[in-house]
This record gives structure tokens, C-alpha cells and sequence, in this order.
């Protein structure tokens, strides 16, 4: 990747980087519609085509295996021409000169060409690499300390010369107005806590369950980001109305939650916020939110991330002293001995926060999550013994095979289902799966297969609510695989009462 950054055209290495940093393009064309074209150009019935599509598990991959190699010109325009001048015009466009056009490109490139546009106009593009990895890349490629580039790639790419440009520019320039910090992320505590050594060189405080977000203010103009890169500012007026109350040059990081009088509300309350496109009176009332503030990475336009925490936290206390009630200061616990603390944590759930932060007083704030100044002390988690009962094609290099599993529990005589899961097997379980899976499917429908209820799973979770919109009238958040129970049959596994019974605990 370094090689690259340093001699592609700065349009192309752009794009690049748009991609390699987890970026798509909104879709374009469905996978469904492009079968169907697909089909067409190979005179394929529409049922051959559905058993071709299911067996492969990807729409992008299987037209591409329909195709020829090309037998004349091949087409081999830039990165940027391809995306600014080809595809982004296709929107808008009537479904026959999409067609046309499409297949005129499938003509000219060889299928492994014709499956990376295929999955660009699907919107599915992306590429295994990690963002540390691309971070590194730019760094080696273009002098800079990875910590600019960083805090450089954070917010909204917009793919141009000029961007590239700018973000390898060897001038110590002024980062946009808008442009958060790279977050810093703590490392779940593995170890006994007592292993950390002395308390007294620690502080503690709830880790609560909302939003990772930043909160910025610079020339008199204010920003949220979550840590997803997502501009949320909209979404959250109260908050951003508050937050005029901060000195100019100002970023917290910080956690968005839904608070009332009676004090944090429980994450499925502000996921009545988030995803809307349009904010009602109600969903303001009924969800009414906060910023949860616990460090300051800006403080007058000056960057206090090298700064001890122990300072930053002063400082931070100092400027929300007479903050509005919608910006507030993450309480700290005091920790006395780790017996003590480990009590408090016994909490967690009663106050509707997952477990303790644990964050050494001289620490600075870092770039990603570099282990040993911030831990993450979580609540065990919810377990439930589950029954596989659906199955279908995972993603990416797991597309040939069944790795995305739906697992149920027995409500009277009848198996409903209660949560979709995919990690916790490793490879060799899951190959084996795979073959019981087929040989033991009873129905299909479409990439989903329905299985014969026998493999018994245990599920870890971290909360359960209420949800209208599943049949069980509950959903699990977080599920994942712990354990494979074959020591259990179908018939032992959990029943929905045992997690009707959680909401109660939940509420």
C-alpha cells in the first residue's frame, strides 16, 4: 500500500483510500437486478439462476462467474475515471441504458474486473484491511507521523486530487473546523484487576452504554461526531444547543445517552433516535438526551491529548462547573481497594451501564486502542442455550459458506427465534457446520436455509428488551457464540420465559 500511495496519480490513490478506510458508494443497481441482466445475456431461466445465486451466496460474484473472458479491447481506464466519470452517472438513469451500459463494461473486462465493479455498483465494496494498516501506509508513503495522518483521515472523505493533496501535505496545517480526533479505546480487562498494581494510581468510572461521541466547538460553529465517523450533530439538538455554552477551540469526548429525571435510560431508549430522518416532538420527549463528558482532547484550540489525565480531567471539571444540565461530567468512583470496586461493579446493571472504566491518572490520550493505560471492566455477560434453526452465506471470504446463524429457544412446543449470530466458531467448527448444515437442510428460502433443530448453542449477550418488531417480543444485543453444546439435545435448550424473565432485571 505505501508503494502505491507514493507513485498513483493523487486522483486514483484517493478513491484508494476511500475504500481501504471502509468507505462505499451508496448502491446503485441491486443485486437482484443485476441477475436478472445477467441471466438475460445468458439465456438462464429464472429458477437456474436462483440455484446458481444460492449456491454462491454473492449476487456480485455469481454474475461474474457467468462471464466471458473478453475477446477484443480490454478496458482499463483509472481508478477515478471509473467511479466519477462511469459509475456515479449511472444514477438517475432508466434501467434499460443502465443495462446497456453495464453490460457493454462486462464485455471488455475479465471476470475478476467484472466482479469488483459488480460489488461497487451494488454498494458492497470493501476490502479486508485494517484501518491501522492504511494508516501506517500513508505514513511510510508520506513522511508523516501516523498520529496526523490519523487525525487527517477522520470525518467525511471526499475523493479528490486536492484532498490527497492536502492530506499528505508536510505543513503542520490547521485540521478543518469539523474534523474530530482519532478516538481512543480501551482494551477489555482480561486479568484479575488486582494485577494492575496499586489503585491509587487509577481512576474508575461507570462505562456507559450510548454513543461514543465527540463534541466540538471551533469558530463559534459546533459538531458531533459519533465514533462510527458519522456526523450526528442533527440529530441531537438539545445536546448541540448545550454545547454553545462551551469556549471556542473545544473538543470532549464523551458518551450520548438518553437521560431523564430519574437518570440514564437504557440504550434501547435512544435507539428510538438514532436512524431517523426526521425528528418528532415525541421522540425528543420520550428520549431526551445528554452529553456525558469524561475527557478533553481541545482546549482553546490546543491539542491536550499529550497531557497527563489527571490534568485534562481538572480542566474538564473546571469548564463544565456551570455547564447547562444537557452537558455533563462523567462522575468518578472512588476506588479505595480493588475488593471495594469490584463490588461497585456488581452495579452495573441496576444503574443500566455495562461495567467500570479504569484509566491510569498519567496516562495520555491515545490513538486507537493501545493496551495498558485504559481497561474496560464489563459485567458478565447473559447466556442462553440456543437451537440453530437457520443459516445462510456469510460475507467476503466466507461468502461459500454458511456462517450466518439464527438461533431459537422453545416458547410451549415450537422453537421461535431470538437472535442472529456469526462469531465465536473457529474455522474448523465452522467447516464442519457448513457440511451438517447442508445435509440437514429441511427448507429454503432464497440464500436462507432452514435446518433440522438438533446443534445446541450457548449464546452470550449483553442486554435483552423489548421489541415489537421480532416475533419472540424481545431481541438480544450483542449475541455471540461461546459455546457449541453437544452435550445438550435440542429438547434441553433454554425456553423465552428465562429471557421474559431478564426485562424485568433490564427495566
Amino acid at each position: 500500500m505505501a508503494d502505491y500511495f507514493r507513485s498513483a496519480p493523487p486522483e486514483d490513490a484517493a478513491w484508494a483510500v476511500f475504500f481501504l478506510t471502509g468507505q462505499r458508494l451508496r448502491r446503485l443497481i441491486s443485486g437482484r437486478v443485476l441477475r436478472a441482466w445477467a441471466a438475460d445475456r445468458a439465456g438462464l431461466p429464472e429458477w437456474l439462476m436462483a440455484d446458481a445465486h444460492a449456491a454462491v451466496g454473492d449476487s456480485a460474484e455469481t454474475v461474474a462467474l457467468l462471464l466471458d473472458e473478453p475477446g477484443g479491447e480490454r478496458d482499463d481506464q483509472p481508478l477515478h475515471v471509473w467511479i466519477e466519470d462511469r459509475i456515479l452517472p449511472l444514477r438517475g438513469r432508466s434501467p434499460d441504458h443502465q443495462a446497456k451500459i453495464v453490460g457493454g463494461w462486462w464485455d471488455r473486462l475479465m471476470p475478476s474486473e467484472a466482479f469488483i465493479l459488480n460489488k461497487l455498483l451494488t454498494g458492497a465494496f470493501r476490502v479486508g484491511v485494517s484501518r491501522a494498516l492504511v494508516v501506517r501506509a500513508l505514513g511510510e508513503a508520506t513522511g508523516l507521523p501516523t498520529a496526523t495522518v490519523a487525525h487527517r483521515l477522520m470525518g467525511e472523505i471526499r475523493p479528490s486530487a486536492a484532498w490527497f493533496e492536502a492530506l499528505r501535505s508536510p505543513e503542520d496545517r490547521r485540521a478543518e473546523i469539523s474534523r474530530p480526533y482519532p478516538f481512543y479505546l480501551a482494551s477489555p480487562l482480561e486479568q484479575p484487576v488486582a494485577n494492575l498494581g496499586a489503585p491509587d494510581a487509577w481512576v474508575a468510572e461507570w462505562k456507559w452504554d450510548g454513543i461514543r461521541a465527540q463534541l466540538i466547538r471551533r469558530e463559534r460553529e459546533l459538531f458531533l461526531w459519533s465514533r462510527g465517523e458519522e456526523l450526528i450533530t442533527e440529530r441531537f439538538p438539545e445536546i448541540i444547543e448545550a454545547a454553545d455554552a462551551l469556549p471556542d477551540g473545544t473538543v470532549l469526548d464523551g458518551e450520548v445517552l438518553a437521560w431523564n429525571q430519574a437518570g440514564v435510560m437504557p440504550f434501547g431508549v435512544l435507539q428510538t433516535r438514532i436512524g431517523r430522518d426526521r425528528l418528532t416532538a415525541r421522540a425528543l420527549t420520550d428520549a431526551p438526551a445528554v452529553f456525558l463528558a469524561y475527557d478533553l482532547v481541545e482546549v482553546g484550540g490546543e491539542d491536550v491529548r499529550p497531557r497527563p489525565l489527571e490534568e485534562r480531567r481538572a480542566r474538564l471539571e473546571a469548564m463544565l462547573a456551570a455547564a447547562p444540565e444537557r452537558l455533563r461530567l462523567s462522575p468518578l468512583i472512588g476506588i479505595g481497594d480493588w475488593a471495594a470496586l469490584a463490588r461497585r461493579r456488581e452495579e452495573s446493571r441496576a444503574r443500566n451501564v455495562e461495567g467500570l472504566m479504569l484509566k491510569r491518572r498519567d496516562s495520555v490520550y491515545g490513538v486507537g486502542r493501545q493496551r495498558g493505560a485504559w481497561w474496560k471492566w464489563k459485567v458478565d455477560p447473559y447466556t442462553v442455550d440456543a437451537v440453530l434453526v437457520y443459516a445462510q452465506p456469510g460475507s467476503g471470504r466466507r461468502a461459500n459458506l454458511l456462517t450466518d446463524y439464527t438461533f431459537a429457544v422453545w416458547t410451549e412446543d415450537a422453537l421461535v427465534p431470538v437472535a442472529k449470530a456469526y462469531s465465536g466458531l473457529d474455522d474448523r467448527e465452522i467447516q464442519r457446520l457448513d457440511r451438517w448444515i447442508r445435509r440437514n437442510t429441511v427448507e429454503r428460502f432464497g440464500p436462507v436455509r432452514a435446518v433440522r433443530p438438533h446443534h445446541v448453542f450457548e449464546l452470550a449477550f449483553e442486554a435483552v428488551t423489548r421489541s415489537s418488531r421480532h416475533k419472540a417480543g424481545l431481541a438480544v444485543r450483542f449475541p455471540r457464540i461461546i459455546r457449541w453444546r453437544e452435550d445438550k439435545r435440542a429438547e434441553e435448550a433454554d425456553r423465552l420465559s428465562a429471557l421474559q424473565a431478564l426485562l424485568g432485571q433490564e427495566a
